[in-house]
């Protein structure tokens, strides 16, 4: 039998609005066992400083133009990850061999081959006293993939412990991203385009809340058609080999105008179409996958109502008994440890790279 890793992944995402932690138990293969799982909620200072931020950077030389604010932000970001890191250390006995750092994304560029993520693994590395395992994207982008997603070969090992056969786990985060394991182990993943990053930003503009609650706000709001269709023409015309997607790629633009509540509906029906056109795809070469829901967009009752019109079947990661807000800080765990074992995290079937390859700069405490 393989050794096991005590490692305590951290992952923030694209909503900013906190840190997921994970300690799980893994040979970084085929066994997993997630062990303590807690949220760390950003401050309402550090939020705005992030959100502010990204809304800067809206292409690759803006990184140069704002590397101060840049630099004073990933400090700050650093610092609250540490805090987390002591917090969980003192909360679980057993000792964390790894920490999978994935830090805060503020800019995604595949075409580029650019992948910022705030939070400096050297510093957070000397003040824990961790071995730490950070900036997992760069070397994917390097070997000619696009940097996402990097958690398939996470999902395949909970294919295996949930006794699944062919299934397509769906993240709905800021992007929506599929990952699609089938009986034999074979993986096929890609970023499906917004996932709930034009209705949080549309939430976020048109009223003081962060996001829309359960969907209640787009539940009370009318479809715009006519908006609707812009939207859609515009996924019609990416790319369907692109691989993954940055929330500056989608913008509420053709939203302006409308209200709050009809904004909502429409963003949220467009979301859902992503869901339509894979369950009509599947259709039409019969193929047969459970599927189920992790991140936080699985919370809003509306817009999984409206994809349950689809395909009744549909279910949440919740329902296997994993909790769905931490199935990626549990990925970026089991990540480091592979990261550390030297296997495979990306392939060219998930992110498009040319060959198998690891990934993660390791940082020894010194």
């Amino acid at each position: 039998m393989s050794k096991s890793y005590y490692s305590l992944g951290l992952m923030s995402g694209t909503s900013m609005d906190g840190v997921d932690a994970s300690v799980i138990q893994t040979d970084g293969k085929s066994r997993y066992k997630a062990i303590l799982d807690k949220y760390f909620e950003y401050p309402q200072a550090i939020y705005k400083k992030l959100t502010k931020l990204r809304d800067k950077i809206k292409s690759s030389s803006d990184l140069k133009k704002f590397s101060k604010e840049i630099d004073n932000v990933e400090k700050e970001i650093t610092l609250f990850h540490a805090k987390a890191i002591n917090k969980i250390l003192k909360k679980t006995k057993v000792n964390i061999n790894f920490v999978g750092f994935h830090g805060q994304t503020i800019y995604h560029n595949a075409k580029k081959k650019i992948s910022k993520q705030l939070g400096d693994g050297k510093f957070l590395s000397k003040i824990t006293q961790k071995i730490v395992v950070y900036d997992f994207r760069q070397n994917d982008l390097k070997n000619g993939g696009e940097g996402a997603p990097l958690t398939p070969i996470f999902h395949q090992i909970l294919q295996k412990k949930l006794n699944l056969k062919q299934v397509s786990f769906f993240n709905i985060g800021g992007i929506l991203n599929r990952t699609t394991v089938w009986d034999n182990g074979a993986l096929y993943a890609k970023d499906m385009g917004p996932g709930m990053c034009l209705i949080d930003k549309w939430i976020r503009t048109k009223s003081k809340k962060k996001y829309d609650k359960n969907g209640n706000i787009a539940k009370s709001g009318k479809v715009n058609k006519k908006v609707l269709d812009k939207f859609l023409s515009i996924s019609q015309a990416i790319d369907p080999e692109r691989k993954s997607y940055d929330v500056s790629d989608f913008d509420i633009l053709f939203a302006k105008g409308m209200s709050l509540k009809d904004g909502a509906a429409t963003l949220t029906r467009y979301t859902a179409n992503l869901f339509i056109s894979h369950f009509k795809m599947n259709s039409m070469f019969k193929e047969r996958f459970k599927t189920i829901l992790c991140g936080g967009g699985r919370k809003n009752k509306f817009l999984v109502n409206i994809i349950r019109l689809w395909n009744k079947d549909v279910k949440l990661i919740d329902d296997y008994g994993v909790d769905g807000d931490f199935v990626e800080s549990q990925a970026f765990a089991f990540l480091a440890v592979r990261s550390y074992l030297k296997l495979p995290i990306s392939f060219p079937e998930t992110t498009g790279c040319k060959k198998p390859i690891t990934g993660g700069k390791i940082i020894k405490f010194k």
